[in-house]
């Protein structure tokens, strides 16, 4: 009886043994989960047994493993994926499914996710919309490249200063008294060198005396700020109504004529000058600012009088009269920007003030939006979008802050162009012809936007072009009058696109945009994969952009310990074990996906080496039981 005993001790010893010689022996094998043997004691069965029974020896009850977390290592490997909490790995091997913890996969020849016995990893693949169904299948990726997207939104997030001044023009013109001294006699206008300030800049202007009106207005448009325009007017009375060859000269031209219309016509002729008849007065301007010179010779009377009804002088053609010439100089006209202040000018030679007084104001208004020109516009962000083709094109935004007085408070106008070009809805009757695209956007006073107030952003007139300004041959646009709407289809059907700036504001501070993007992109090579924590595995592309093409599942079970061990780190399904139970990582009580990473073994060497000294000792003692047992019956045969 006490040899059976023994040998039941040594079996289940050797089992041990062989159990920890296992649990050592893959110590470094990924995703391996330890065993433990456990033990049940022996008795006989008998009908009369007692509490005094003796028990005949041990067995192995079971081999269970343990499915506790391993630690997790990170890798080179750009498919080793490593679970953080429960679930297995699905695979398919040979159309038989296993499951594993094991997370060493590679990319095949035909795409498919594999371990190193190639049997492919399962999941849920994403349809052409982009949507993940449940329905479980071998993982196989994609090496296309990424198709280009046209862009269908520009989406914004700003704030617009709500302290930002309108860029508008403080419109002033000169005195009459500048008007009335121009018609004077002899060869000068009558401006005399002197200074002007400028936003506290002192500016020598004009530089010298009698300079035109025209070279002082191009001195003023040098500065920043501040622009002028010149012209000079006269009015010319001839009393007989008509001039002979050699009697009138303006400016070196000779004029002559049977009657006044016909010297109207004459002067009109000169270039650089307008002139027209009425009520026996010939009105006369001079386009650039430079001054008129009336010369009478061969008898003929005339009056000059300056611009503006100013000073009148006669000038008499024959030899003796000192008045035989006339010079009339031009008046300026100021526009100035809104931050711009001007004083008074100070007359450093004898003769006419440019202002001598304040100049008067005559009107304030916006000013008319020019890309080009940045007094025009508060601010300006630009950005790329794409077309149908993948190419890539400057759409840009220009803000304009609006004058309260003329557009009610918190107004700003946003102007748009593609790649320098109007793409606003052309008008009925020049189909052919873009206008300006602009926008109204409107604030309440608490900041936020008006979204009831605020304009559509919808960009409908877009024509794609190449880098020789012709039609680029990618899709077109759709008018609103052919039924473009918002929001704009995608994928796309024309190359329309719609702006979007909700949770916009307009609050005291500097302008800042805080989000910017476009759903729009060009083709794309693939430069490689990832696995996100939930799974879902991307393809990334050489246009920064990434594609969702599946998602890894996981498995899970009922009874882990019941799963069925088959060899290369794989279980199977086991009666024991339960139906798995398919779901995505992150979801339930299945855990999350480490991509770049491998789970270790959940062995224990220190431990295990404990175990094995207790295992060769159990074996040793019951070797000794056998050996005690050998020793009793000898002496029991010795007995003579």
């Amino acid at each position: 009886m006490s040899f059976n005993t023994a040998i039941t001790g040594l079996l289940a010893a050797s089992t041990d043994l062989n159990v920890t010689g296992n649990n050592i022996a893959n110590a470094s094998t990924v995703g391996f989960k330890q065993s433990r043997t456990e033990f049940a004691d022996v008795y006989a069965n008998s009908m009369n047994g007692g509490s005094h029974d003796i028990g005949t020896g041990v067995r192995v009850s079971d081999v269970a493993q343990q499915f506790s977390q391993g630690s997790i290592s990170f890798s080179q490997g750009e498919m080793d994926l490593a679970i953080s909490g429960s679930g297995f790995f699905v695979l398919s091997d040979q159309g038989s499914q296993a499951f594993t913890r094991a997370g060493q996969f590679k990319v095949d020849k035909d795409n498919f996710i594999v371990t190193n016995d190639n049997a492919r990893l399962q999941g849920f693949i994403a349809n052409e919309d982009g949507a993940i169904p449940d329905v479980l299948t071998d993982i196989q990726l994609t090496k296309a490249d990424l198709a280009p997207v046209s862009t269908t939104l520009v989406d914004m997030l700003f704030n617009l200063d709500a302290d930002a001044i309108a860029p508008v023009k403080s419109i002033y013109n000169t005195s009459s008294d500048i008007a009335a001294s121009q018609a004077i006699q002899g060869s000068a206008n009558g401006f005399a060198a002197g200074t002007v300030e400028i936003n506290g800049k002192t500016y020598s202007i004009p530089s010298t005396s009698d300079q035109s009106a025209s070279t002082i207005a191009a001195a003023l448009n040098a500065v920043d700020g501040v622009s002028a325009n010149a012209k000079t007017e006269a009015q010319l009375t001839i009393p007989a109504g008509l001039v002979t060859a050699g009697e009138l000269s303006i400016n070196g031209n000779a004029i002559e004529g049977v009657d006044l219309t016909a010297v109207a016509a004459a002067i009109d002729a000169i270039n650089g000058f307008t002139a027209s008849e009425s009520g026996g007065v010939i009105s006369i301007t001079e386009s650039a600012g430079n001054n008129i010179v009336f010369t009478a010779s061969g008898g003929l009377l005339a009056d000059v009088v300056g611009g503006d009804g100013g000073a009148s002088v006669a000038i008499d053609g024959t030899a003796v009269a000192p008045n035989t010439e006339a010079v009339v100089g031009g008046q300026i006209s100021l526009a100035l920007d809104a931050d711009i202040e001007m004083s008074l000018q100070t007359a450093t030679t004898a003769g006419a003030n440019l202002f001598p007084v304040t100049p008067v104001l005559a009107e304030q208004r916006l000013n008319e939006f020019d890309a080009d020109d940045t007094n025009t516009y508060n601010y300006v962000r630009s950005t790329q979008i794409y077309d149908s083709l993948g190419t890539a094109h400057e759409f840009t935004q220009y803000f304009v802050k609006e004058p309260s007085e003329v557009s009610g408070p918190n107004t700003w106008t946003m102007y748009v162009k593609v790649d320098g070009k109007d793409v606003g809805e052309a008008n009925p009757l020049t189909p052919d012809i873009a206008t300006q695209a602009s926008y109204v956007l409107k604030f309440f006073d608490d900041g936020s936007l008006d979204t009831t107030n605020s304009d559509q952003l919808l960009v409908s007139n877009w024509t794609p072009l190449d880098e020789e300004g012709r039609a680029s041959g990618s899709l077109g646009p759709l008018s609103i009058a052919d039924g473009a709407r918002v929001p704009v289809t995608k994928p796309a059907v024309s190359s329309n696109f719609m702006i979007d700036i909700t949770g916009s504001t307009q609050f005291s501070g500097s302008f800042s945009v805080n989000e910017l993007d476009q759903d729009g992109y060009s083709r794309g090579s693939l430069s490689g994969y990832s696995v996100a924590a939930n799974g879902d595995i991307s393809a990334r592309y050489s246009n920064d952009e990434s594609l969702v093409l599946g998602r890894v599942a996981l498995a899970n079970f009922t009874n882990q310990q019941g799963l069925k061990p088959i060899g290369d780190t794989n279980w199977a399904e086991s009666s024991e074990s339960g139906q798995p139970l398919f779901n995505s990582p992150n979801s339930g009580s299945l855990g999350s996906i480490s991509a770049g990473a491998l789970e270790d073994s959940n062995v224990d060497l220190s431990a295990e080496l404990v175990a094995l000294i207790i295992a060769q000792r159990n074996f040793q003692a019951n070797s000794r039981t056998i050996e005690t047992n050998s020793e009793l019956q000898q002496t029991i045969i010795n007995l003579r």
